[in-house]
């Protein structure tokens, strides 16, 4: 028998003491738990404690019994009075017992309105005596795990987008052997005029920011070691003063009162092996000078084993060593990129011109999911190697509920690189699509971000593991507040939907009709009721049949709102 809503049920119609009578068996009371039934993990659990009062079952009698849900039937048990013979549960004449059944049930639609009836047969030996009517001890089944929303959520991979970065302005001092003054025309050279005209030009470029300026002095490995450590600082000293006037010839202010870090490396060693891998000298003559260095760890050794090759030291001494008596200046310096104004213009004009940064990031700056996809198509196009781009064009196509592509962008970003964010957004499909073992296996591999989180949030409440869910599922929203309350926590359950967005939405008005029901506090859950229904009419059929208002099916207030 299936009922379509629960007008007409009384308390007293679904609980208590029901009695089946017969001259075998009589007065027998079914109590079921929990009473309406109750749908978790996609299953029903009933119970059913059945006592029989004293001299309730003949002694010789015994009886098959069969609990249905809507017409379905679940497993028989039998009762057996103590004389009588066969597999069940005896039952003493005096003073009589009690039996507790449980069985389980996959959940159909069918079962949120339908009767939980008894039926079976009574026999005397092995001879059937009597059948037992069908009659109801249970009405309904509460759903309410059902009402969890499933919007699973999906991330971008964030850009590495920075606005302001630092930059090395670098020009380059050479000195004479053993010198450390400033040559004639050295400040002639193209990489000082290049360093004067950036000085020039960052006067007026309100985006630049000088740091400070290193400069380190070198000095070429050859002469008497301590010499060369006092002739590199003194390189970085006239480097310095050089610098200064750029500076002020360029008429950069910065450079008048900035900070110089001064540095003497002494003898380059390291800069040596460079210029010579880097020379046209023959191979073997290169190979042998490295195996010295290689060799002899000392300078002063190293020096005399190289002087010993006359032609060869010739050949450093005019091509390579010049190279390392040099003071390198290095201007640090702060770049402030483009305004939020000026990315989304250039995007709109220029979008090629900027770095897949920076179209990442504005595209953060609009809500218009439709926009996001251009920039989004866009960094793909530009930077199709990217798989970030890729991923997030699957992002704003879930978004604008294009499924199946977003799901192609989202494995072949996963083929680029096999990354965490675009495992959790195939697990987001997989439960959009209603693939549940599908989206539990992708969300092992996904991580612990709030979006992995969350969506294995979704799928603890549809398991029915609420403890686990409210963990889950962060900060206050929707289904927090609808963990809390199937695990038994209103209180918790009415303050999170309070506080989250879904605070005024038909949804969260129902959920609070729900909580308020389970506090038995008719006035709320009438209030609650109403503002649902304002906003969402098609809820009062729902509210019509839902099990967790049976309690007031025939209370005037609660079927003036409903009818």
């Amino acid at each position: 028998m299936k009922n379509s809503s629960i007008k007409g049920l009384t308390l007293a119609a679904i609980a208590g003491s029901l009695a089946a009578s017969c001259d075998l068996m009589k007065d027998v009371d079914y109590k079921i738990t929990p009473n309406p039934l109750e749908m978790h993990g996609d299953s029903i659990r009933i119970k059913a404690d059945v006592t029989f009062p004293e001299k309730g079952i003949k002694k010789k009698a015994s009886a098959e019994i069969t609990p249905t849900l809507g017409g379905v039937p679940l497993k028989t048990f039998t009762v057996l009075g103590e004389k009588a013979t066969g597999n069940g549960t005896t039952i003493q004449y005096k003073p009589g017992g009690k039996v507790t059944y449980t069985d389980v049930i996959a959940y159909q639609p069918s079962f949120e309105n339908t009767d939980l009836q008894i039926t079976g047969k009574v026999y005397k030996g092995a001879k059937e005596k009597q059948t037992i009517e069908p009659f109801t001890v249970a009405k309904g089944t509460i759903i309410t795990p059902l009402l969890a929303k499933k919007d699973y959520k999906v991330a971008i991979i964030k850009d590495e987008f920075k606005r302001v970065l630092e930059y090395n302005q670098k020009a380059q001092i050479n000195f004479d052997k053993a010198k450390s003054n400033l040559r004639n025309g050295e400040l002639k050279d193209k990489d000082i005029k290049d360093l004067q005209a950036w000085l020039a030009a960052a006067e007026t470029n309100a985006k630049i920011a000088i740091k400070n300026v290193n400069i380190t002095g070198y000095a070429s490995p050859e002469g008497e070691q301590g010499r060369n450590e006092s002739l590199s600082s003194e390189r970085s000293e006239t480097g310095k003063t050089a610098t200064q006037k750029i500076g002020k010839d360029a008429k950069n202010k910065a450079s008048e009162t900035v900070a110089f870090n001064l540095v003497g490396k002494g003898e380059d060693w390291e800069g040596f092996k460079t210029e010579l891998s880097k020379s046209s000298m023959n191979e073997d003559d290169k190979q042998l000078v490295l195996r010295v260095l290689e060799m002899y760890k000392d300078p002063v050794q190293r020096e005399t084993e190289i002087r010993n090759m006359s032609k060869t030291f010739t050949y450093l001494e005019k091509n390579v060593l010049p190279q390392l008596r040099r003071a390198e200046i290095s201007v640090v310096y702060d770049k402030t990129g483009y305004s939020d104004e000026e990315l989304v213009a250039l995007s709109k004009s220029k979008i090629d011109t900027l770095t897949v940064e920076e179209i990442l990031f504005t595209a953060t700056l609009t809500t218009d999911v439709n926009e996001k996809l251009r920039l989004y198509k866009e960094s793909e196009r530009l930077f199709p190697n990217d798989y970030r781009t890729v991923n997030n064009v699957g992002v704003a196509l879930y978004e604008l509920g294009k499924i199946d592509e977003a799901k192609a962008k989202f494995e072949k970003a996963n083929s680029m690189k096999q990354n965490e964010t675009s495992t959790n957004n195939l697990a987001a499909i997989a439960g959009v699509k209603g693939d549940r073992n599908g989206a539990k296996a992708l969300l092992a591999k996904a991580g612990s971000s709030n979006e992995a989180k969350y969506n294995k949030g979704i799928l603890d409440i549809l398991d029915g593991n609420y403890g686990s869910a409210v963990s889950n599922l962060g900060k206050d929203n929707y289904n927090k507040a609808l963990a809390q309350l199937l695990n038994g926590d209103n209180s918790a359950a009415l303050s999170t939907v309070n506080n989250s967005p879904d605070k005024e939405t038909a949804e969260g008005y129902y959920l609070k009709a729900i909580i308020a029901a389970r506090q038995d506090k008719l006035g709320d859950i009438v209030d609650n009721l109403k503002n649902a229904f304002a906003k969402d009419a098609s809820l009062k059929a729902k509210a019509l049949k839902d099990m967790e208002f049976y309690k007031y099916a025939e209370n005037a207030a609660f079927t003036a709102i409903v009818k």
